[in-house]
């Protein structure tokens, strides 16, 4: 009979897990309280269980009907997240050109706060959600944030000045987004394990049609029914995919009360995970800036704003098929594995963006670079998750988004100003390229520190 004992050097303190034959012990420091909820102090459990199940391998369903229904209410989430922050330069060029012409801050800088802002936002509140998720209020943040991004939606419909839509649709529809994308993601390490990246990659997918079918919807509907009731429309639509999702997400591990409070600093003690949330923070300083200003960068080489505004439209259905591929072949070869070459592409289409000459290069570069991006963001999670306990995946999960989150915030406003100072993109390009592939390095020592040997699925 032997003994082996496990651990994980960022959870060891929590839980010890010893292997005895075909079992396994596993030792929680539980608070007891008496019947008048007086603490009697700290004292041990030991419970056994199958091996596979204390160390999260076969328990995971990976599959059937309530998993499957999970990643499609996840979609329905994505959707009315990234899918809505992600056709941001739509209505940018809107602002820019028409509705915020004669308002004194709507230069390209300006009105690219609007934007970052939900970029931030989509990740900022991780942290506190994250938490919050762990604790088991799942349901209680899903329900409240999706109500708060459907009122602030139909409140944007009645924005007549800049100040308006920067609160409204900058920092409302940012933070409800945030409070449903960061939940979202974790309850699927609930459910999924070896099909993770397939999970995630049909998860993302969602954000990617959103992206695809608000601009358009956008652009058709203005000149019919005007800015108003395109919007209400538009929340209508989020109405619709919110009470979906409100109806098939469910979390199935039970709620944990994890040590070390809301931000856990022991986190950055694994030098692997300082290191990729570091990595992340750079891709998102220039992954956006393409996103943000490519519609602008078309007008500027005298394309047609007809036909300008469908290279968001482009770029995220592209991005689409990206996550897509991504999510399966992650599950065969390992997320970084995919995910650092695939990033490094996203960096090279982002340098050449601004030397394309006309639409047809433009078109083409638009398609790459989505299809590269997207398979970098359905990624994102995938390695977090496998850094530790899934009964932490909230938290850890949360720390990350909410230091790329000023990344996202800060990135297409520096892109705005480098525009205004050379009166071109080309700077913009090499800037946010150059930040993309310093998150690629990071990327690429972050898979070193995890794997430590050249080859291997991870």
């Amino acid at each position: 009979m032997s003994e082996k004992k496990v651990f994980d050097p960022l959870y060891s303190d929590r839980t010890d897990i010893s292997s005895i034959g075909h079992d396994v012990k596993v030792v929680h420091s539980l608070t007891i309280r008496d019947a008048d909820d007086k603490e009697r102090g700290p004292e041990t459990l030991e419970v056994r269980v199958p091996i596979t199940t204390a160390m999260g391998g076969s328990d995971f369903p990976d599959g059937g009907l309530k998993a499957w229904l999970v990643v499609f209410g996840g979609m329905c989430c994505t959707f009315t997240t990234f899918g809505y922050v992600n056709a941001w330069g739509v209505f940018q060029e809107y602002y820019q050109e028409t509705l915020l012409k004669d308002s004194s801050p709507s230069s390209i800088c300006s009105s690219a706060w609007i934007g970052s802002i939900q970029y931030c936002l989509v990740f900022l509140p991780g942290i506190f959600v994250g938490r919050l998720f762990d604790l088991g209020y799942f349901h209680t943040i899903l329900l409240s944030c999706s109500a708060l991004l459907i009122l602030a939606t139909f409140l944007t419909a009645q924005c007549t000045a800049y100040w308006q839509f920067l609160l409204c649709q900058g920092f409302v529809v940012g933070l409800a987004s945030g409070g449903i994308f960061g939940p979202t993601m974790a309850v699927i390490a609930h459910w999924f394990k070896k099909k993770r990246g397939m999970a995630l990659g049909l998860v993302a997918i969602g954000s990617s049609i959103g992206g695809t079918v608000i601009p358009i919807m956008a652009r058709n509907l203005i000149p019919r029914i005007g800015f108003s009731w395109t919007m209400r429309v538009i929340g209508f639509v989020l109405l619709t995919t919110l009470c979906l999702a409100n109806a098939t997400l469910k979390r199935r591990l039970p709620p944990t009360n994890v040590v070390g409070g809301l931000f856990n600093f022991r986190s950055f003690r694994s030098a692997t995970f300082s290191c990729y949330c570091v990595s992340s923070f750079f891709v998102f300083l220039g992954i956006y800036t393409m996103l943000t200003y490519i519609d602008v960068s078309a007008v500027s080489l005298g394309i047609s704003t007809d036909i300008s505004f469908y290279l968001v439209a482009i770029v995220n259905c592209s991005s689409g098929v990206g996550r897509y591929i991504a999510g399966g072949l992650s599950d065969r070869y390992g997320p970084l594995n995919i995910m650092i070459p695939l990033t490094s592409f996203a960096a090279i289409f982002t340098y050449s963006w601004p030397f394309a000459p006309n639409q047809a290069s433009l078109i083409c570069v638009a398609i790459l670079y989505g299809l590269s991006s997207g398979a970098y963001m359905s990624l994102l999670p995938s390695p977090l998750m496998a850094m530790g306990d899934p009964s932490d995946v909230g938290r850890r999960l949360g720390i990350c988004m909410s230091i790329l989150s000023i990344g996202a915030l800060i990135g297409p406003p520096i892109s705005g100003d480098i525009n205004s100072a050379t009166r071109g993109f080309q700077a913009v390009g090499f800037f946010a390229g150059s930040t993309i592939l310093l998150g690629v390095i990071l990327m690429t020592a972050t898979r070193h520190l995890l794997l430590g040997k050249s080859l291997g699925k991870i």
